[in-house]
């Protein structure tokens, strides 16, 4: 016996990391006893890693979401990773609209459509608690916080994690919402996101190469390590439905730290001034973004379900080190 599983944005860094780890073991899915996967299709713009397209279990699709999803038949389970991040669902108005929300509206008819309701799994963002203008900060974010988003991405988000839970409430799917936390450090070249600079001012200097921070030094911040992030992403998908509890989205665990405070977790990894290759340059406009977003997280719901945040941004950069053994010069 085995599953069939498809991941939207599988050809993505969380996506190639997910494919990667359910690809390694047999999986669980929704309570259900582990099995091996028998199919892994790989749904993206873009084509997977060599590594990931030589699996005689995965099937690349490569093309827009919803071009495809009447072709792809049954699965057991669907992670929906695909979206446009956070600075260009800003820029492009519409392409925000037709990815983040009709492409995530396109997945759930898809899954509306099988006889067994499928897991799915819906990734969303931090960037759905943002400080309202009228109200002020969010302050601490604990799992009963009211969502006020402050962006294009962080309202498409939010609209997601309410169309996955009235389709499950419907018995459509077994939809589970995960909040991800920004994730650092992420290999490769820097995205389009707001925070995409939280990777790059330790990936960069790494490499010897020099790297902005466009806020200032101690902006507070919520991050976590991408082995975290899969942590959470699958023990969603694990879980039976009445483990699960609350249609309403999780917030995953968050590491709370400042960009002053990464730059010197940098330097004590290293044994080097390595962070003096960071440019402390201010941009209002990412500042705006990355500085609505709250930083400090308690998040019960998720510590329920064995999951936790690394304990210090030292640790976040020793495991990439670890997983990327060439990133240094």
């Amino acid at each position: 016996m085995s599953t069939r599983i498809v991941i939207t944005g599988g050809a993505g860094f969380i996506g190639s990391l997910l494919a990667r780890r359910l690809l390694a073991a047999p999986v669980a899915l929704g309570g259900a006893e582990p099995v091996p996967v028998g199919e892994l299709v790989l749904l993206d713009v873009a084509a997977p890693s060599a590594d990931l397209a030589a699996d005689h279990r995965v099937r690349p699709v490569v093309a827009p979401l919803e071009e495809t999803l009447g072709e792809l038949g049954a699965a057991d389970a669907v992670f929906h990773l695909a979206g446009v991040v956070s600075s260009a669902a800003e820029a492009d108005f519409d392409l925000g609209l037709r990815t983040n929300l009709d492409g995530t509206r396109a997945l759930l008819e898809y899954a509306r459509g099988h006889r067994v309701p499928p897991v799915l799994v819906f990734t969303s963002s931090l960037a759905v608690y943002g400080s309202d203008p009228a109200i002020g900060p969010a302050g601490v974010v604990d799992d009963d916080t009211l969502p006020r988003p402050q962006s294009s991405y962080g309202i498409q988000k939010f609209i997601g994690e309410q169309l996955v839970a009235d389709y499950t409430r419907k018995g459509f799917a077994r939809g589970r919402s995960v909040r991800l936390m920004t994730v650092s450090v992420r290999p490769g070249r820097p995205n389009a996101a707001a925070s995409s600079f939280l990777s790059g001012i330790i990936r960069e200097p790494l490499a010897g190469l020099r790297a902005p921070c466009p806020v200032p030094p101690d902006t507070p911040v919520a991050l976590s390590s991408p082995r975290r992030t899969l942590d959470g992403i699958l023990r969603a998908a694990e879980v039976d439905d009445a483990t699960w509890g609350s249609r309403t989205a999780m917030n995953l665990p968050a590491l709370t730290t400042t960009p002053r405070e990464m730059a010197d977790a940098l330097d004590r990894v290293t044994g080097t001034a390595t962070s003096g290759l960071i440019d402390w340059a201010e941009d209002p406009a990412i500042g705006a973004i990355v500085g609505s977003w709250p930083a400090e997280f308690r998040t019960p719901r998720a510590h329920g379900l064995g999951l936790a945040p690394e304990r210090a941004f030292d640790d976040v950069v020793r495991a990439y080190l670890a997983d990327h053994p060439g990133a240094t010069c």
